[in-house]
C-alpha cells in the first residue's frame, strides 16, 4: 500500500512538472565567444539538478570507499565481543550442566578476549575446582586476584566456598575474615562462616553467626535451634569437670536459650559429674517449674548431695501433677535409695518397671536387693537388665 502512494506520488509531481514547464517559455543564453548558446530554462533547471544530484552520489560513494578499511575493522571488533560475549555465557551454562572441561576451554576463551577477564577467570577456576585440577584452579585464583577492583568480593567467596567444599576449614576461616574486614556480612558469607566455625569447633563464633542469620530471616528459629544447642553442647563439654566453668558459661547464655530442656539435661549431667549436685539441683527445678520434661526428671534422681528429704519432697509435689512418669518414678526410686527407705524405694522402681519396662529400673533394683541381701532377686534383674540392653 506504501509503495502504491509513493509512485502516485511521483507520476502526480511529474505530471505537476511538465504542466509548469509548458507555460514556463523563458530561457538562457550563454556567450563565450566566439560561441553563443541558447537553451531553455526548463533545461537548465534539470541540468542544475542532475549535476548535484550526481556530484552528491560521487561524493557519498568515496566517502564510503574511503570509510571502508575502518568500517571492516568495526565490524571484526564487533563479532570478536559477540563472540567473547558469548563463550562468557556459554562457559556459565556449560558449568551449570556440569561439562566442566567445555566451560574451561570457554572461559579460557573468553579471558583471552578481555571480555570480563575477572569474572571469566572466577569460571575457569570453577571449573578447574570441579575436574580436581588444583594446579590449574591456584592459576585461574591468581589470574582472578589481578582483577581485584572488579570481582574481589566474588573471589573471595569463591575461594571460601570451595575451601569449605574441599573440608579447608583453615583456609576458608582466613578468606571470611578477608571479606569480613572488608565490610561484607551478606548472608552467603555469614552461611559460610557458620559452617566453617561449627567445622573447626569454634562454638562461641557458631552461636554469634546463628543470631545474626536469625536477626537477618535468614534462619528460622526452628533451625537454629538444634545449631544453638549443639554448640552449647560442645561449649558444655569442652568445660567437662570444671563446675565453676560450666557456671560461668551457663550465666553468658541468654535467657531464652537457658529454657531448652535439652541444654539444661546436658549441663545437669555435666554439673552431677563435676561433683556441684546443688546447682545442679537448682537448674533442674528452675526449668521443671517453668515447663516439664520426663528426661530431665530422670537425671534429678542422680543428684547424690545436699539436702536429699527437701529432693524428695519436690518430686513427690511432681508425682502428683505426673503419676506415670516413668523418669520421674525413677527418680524417686534412686532418692529413696539415698534416703535408705528401702520399701518406698522398692514400690517406685516397681512402678517405673510397671509403666515403662527398662534396663535402668532393673539395675537399680539389682543394686537395692544386694544391699538388703536378696541376692536371687538382685541377679533376676541383672539378667533382665542385660536381656533389655541387648535388645
Amino acid at each position: 500500500m506504501r509503495g502504491l502512494l509513493w509512485l502516485l506520488g511521483l507520476f502526480a509531481l511529474a505530471a505537476g512538472l511538465a504542466v509548469a514547464g509548458r507555460y514556463n517559455e523563458g530561457y538562457v543564453l550563454l556567450v563565450w565567444p566566439p560561441y553563443r548558446l541558447q537553451i531553455s530554462l526548463n533545461l537548465l533547471i534539470l541540468l542544475f539538478i542532475s549535476s548535484f544530484a550526481a556530484l552528491y552520489g560521487l561524493s557519498r560513494l568515496v566517502a564510503r570507499t574511503l570509510a571502508l578499511p575502518r568500517a571492516v575493522q568495526q565490524f571484526r571488533a564487533r563479532k570478536s565481543r559477540e563472540r567473547a560475549s558469548q563463550a562468557i555465557y556459554d562457559a556459565t551454562r556449560l558449568r551449570i550442566e556440569g561439562r566442566f572441561g567445555q566451560a574451561l576451554k570457554q572461559a579460557t576463551a573468553a579471558y583471552e578476549a578481555g571480555e570480563s577477564p575477572g569474572l571469566a577467570a572466577l569460571l575457569a577456576a570453577r571449573a578447574a575446582h570441579s575436574l580436581r585440577d588444583d594446579a590449574r584452579y591456584r592459576q585461574w585464583l591468581g589470574k582472578a586476584a589481578a582483577h581485584d577492583e572488579e570481582v574481589r568480593v566474588a573471589r573471595l567467596m569463591t575461594e571460601a566456598e570451595l575451601a569449605v567444599e574441599g573440608r579447608r576449614f583453615d583456609e576458608a576461616a582466613e578468606r571470611i575474615a578477608d571479606l569480613q574486614a572488608g565490610g561484607q556480612r551478606h548472608i552467603a558469607a555469614l552461611r559460610l562462616a557458620l559452617r566453617t566455625a561449627q567445622a573447626r569447633g569454634d562454638w562461641v563464633e557458631a552461636v554469634r553467626l546463628v543470631r545474626q542469620l536469625v536477626k537477618v530471616r535468614a534462619m528460622t528459629a526452628e533451625q537454629a535451634d538444634p545449631v544453638k544447642r549443639r554448640a552449647h553442647q560442645e561449649g558444655l563439654r569442652q568445660r567437662a569437670g570444671d563446675a565453676l566453668a560450666l557456671q560461668t558459661y551457663w550465666q553468658a547464655v541468654p535467657r531464652d536459650e537457658q529454657r531448652d530442656p535439652r541444654l539444661v539435661t546436658e549441663l545437669a549431667r555435666a554439673l552431677i559429674a563435676a561433683g556441684d549436685s546443688a546447682t545442679a539441683q537448682k537448674v533442674i527445678e528452675v526449668q521443671l517449674a517453668s515447663a516439664w520434661d520426663s528426661i530431665l526428671a530422670g537425671v534429678y534422681g542422680r543428684c547424690e548431695e545436699g539436702d536429699v528429704r527437701s529432693r524428695l519432697a519436690h518430686a513427690e509435689e511432681w508425682l502428683k501433677l505426673h503419676p506415670r512418669d516413668p523418669q520421674l518414678l525413677l527418680s524417686l526410686g534412686r532418692l529413696c535409695v539415698q534416703s535408705q527407705l528401702w520399701g518406698k524405694a522398692e514400690s517406685y522402681l516397681g512402678a517405673a518397671l510397671a509403666i515403662e519396662p527398662g534396663w535402668e529400673a532393673h539395675v537399680e533394683l539389682a543394686h537395692l536387693a544386694e544391699r538388703i541381701g536378696k541376692t536371687d532377686d538382685a541377679n533376676r534383674h541383672y539378667r533382665a537388665a542385660a536381656e533389655l540392653s541387648r535388645r
